[in-house]
């Protein structure tokens, strides 16, 4: 029985040690060394000798041009201050498919984007029965990416060990349930 593995990718501190290991597993596996990662499931990689950057600048513009929204005008908010939604509003619906579809897009943006994780998690809430608003706040969300379409993790090379967090809390502020956002 042969076993296949499509990607193998390997990181570490050491490039002596790296290699070694491309040594010992080239013994057993036939293998091929495609050099440093720069592209994989949607996300590009940039390196070089003291930063690492990853982002997914063509999913992005991709999701805009099926939007229709690829020549919008560009915001740099992703989402209006205070801003109330609703869940069972007297709005018109619209496509729930559609806006199922470009959310799922937006979560899957998260992994190079977590300065979305507020505005997409909020929209997210709403794709049972979405309404007018609701499509209205994700085409500013679209218009913001628009603007900062080059955006992304940037893991710079350093030091310091030390790791810093943010937390932040807003209680009841969906008028819907009562929940909070974060």
């Amino acid at each position: 029985m042969a076993t296949y593995v499509d990607y193998l990718f390997v990181t570490g501190n050491s490039v002596k040690e790296i290699k070694n290991f491309k040594k010992d597993m080239s013994k057993n596996f036939e293998m091929y060394d495609l050099g440093l990662l720069t592209y994989y499931l949607g996300l590009e990689v940039r390196q070089s000798s003291n930063c690492i950057m990853i982002n997914q600048e063509a999913y992005d513009r991709r999701i805009l041009k099926e939007a229709a929204m690829d020549e919008c005008n560009s915001t740099y908010i992703p989402i209006e201050f205070g801003l109330q939604l609703a869940k069972g509003s007297d709005e018109p619906k619209i496509d729930a498919t559609l806006y199922r579809r470009r959310i799922g897009c937006l979560r899957y943006l998260m992994h190079t984007r977590p300065d979305m994780a507020l505005s997409v998690g909020i929209l997210s809430r709403y794709m049972h029965s979405p309404r007018a608003s609701h499509d209205n706040a994700l085409k500013q969300v679209l218009r913001y990416f628009k603007g900062t379409v080059r955006y992304g993790l940037s893991f710079k090379q350093g030091k310091s060990k030390k790791l810093i967090g943010y937390s932040g809390s807003s209680h009841n502020t969906d008028p819907g349930d009562r929940r909070s956002t974060t």
